[in-house]
């Protein structure tokens, strides 16, 4: 990891932690970036196994903790995610990056994705979304209503949406197991997040004001949503191309086309084989094969 540089940008309301890897535009670099957004509960570590592969490949690649995670701040609001993506174009715009990016996003990193591609459709040269639901879509509601998801996958959206604190009251004491939970309950394989990496990311979670920040991702479901909505209305769907990827062991899969196509017009969804939703730990070597088929499809040689 000799290669992975860590820096702070200092945005509007909010200081971002990130780490790059490769030559930035302005020190002569390529025009070549892919940006990585990272979930929940979850940090830049998340992508620890492709970023150096990517960089080998050319790539300028930059991963940052999203505001209220990881090193970054953690400010009282703007945990909606059109916001968040305002924090990641305001760093992008800091690293001289001015030509369009490849987008990935997993988990809410996903929601932030989305948002920013919706917002600067001609900054995105191509966007990869994994494993969460859209608000503002009919595969999102039809999700949260449906007990076959909600029960079992995605009850969590209902806990940590709540107004109040009461999440944070019943969860402090129990970070450790409660999070823990996560990374082996919706795994195909419970050992890729490692018992080193649950300690890491904790430590993460434990940090000031890191709980009540990563809970108000979720409060803002609500506004995305109608951010969502709005935006799509005035805007339409998304025209770069969109790859949906979903660990065959996990919810995303079955209601990705659907929920995708409801937002973007050239939609691929693929696969990954012997995961569960923690796609960038559990099989990153195909992770990365499936990303290099879509940047060559989508005209990147």
């Amino acid at each position: 990891m000799q290669e992975f540089h860590h820096n702070m940008f200092d945005g509007p309301g909010v200081r971002i932690h990130y780490v790059s890897a490769g030559t930035p535009p302005t020190d002569g670099g390529g025009d070549r970036t892919i940006v990585l957004l990272h979930g929940w509960p979850q940090t830049w570590w998340e992508w620890r196994h492709i970023i150096e592969p990517l960089r080998s490949d050319g790539w300028f690649v930059v991963a940052p903790d999203v505001r209220g995670a990881g090193g970054s701040s953690k400010p009282e609001g703007g945990y909606d995610k059109q916001t968040m993506a305002g924090d990641i174009r305001a760093l992008l715009h800091h690293l001289g990056v001015t030509n369009p990016i490849t987008l990935v996003g997993h988990d809410l990193g996903m929601l932030v994705a989305y948002a920013y591609a919706s917002l600067y459709p001609h900054e995105v040269e191509r966007l990869v979304l994994m494993e969460a639901p859209i608000p503002g879509t009919e595969a999102y509601e039809s999700s949260l209503a449906t007990t076959k998801y909600s029960a079992n996958k995605l009850w969590h959206f209902h806990f940590h949406g709540a107004a109040g604190n009461e999440a944070e009251t019943l969860i402090a004491g129990s970070e450790f197991p409660y999070l823990r939970n996560f990374y082996v309950k919706l795994s195909a394989d419970p050992d890729a997040i490692s018992m080193a990496d649950v300690k890491r990311y904790v430590a993460d979670y434990t940090a000031p004001g890191a709980m009540r920040a990563g809970l108000e991702l979720f409060r803002a479901f609500e506004k995305d949503a109608d951010d969502n909505r709005r935006v799509l209305s005035e805007k339409g769907k998304l025209k770069m191309p969109v790859l949906g990827l979903g660990g065959t062991a996990s919810f995303f899969l079955p209601v990705a086309e659907k929920m995708i196509s409801e937002v973007a017009e050239n939609v691929t969804v693929r696969p990954i084989e012997d995961s569960g939703h923690w796609i960038a730990e559990e099989q990153p070597e195909t992770l990365l094969r499936r990303l290099h088929e879509f940047i060559q499809a989508t005209g990147e040689k």
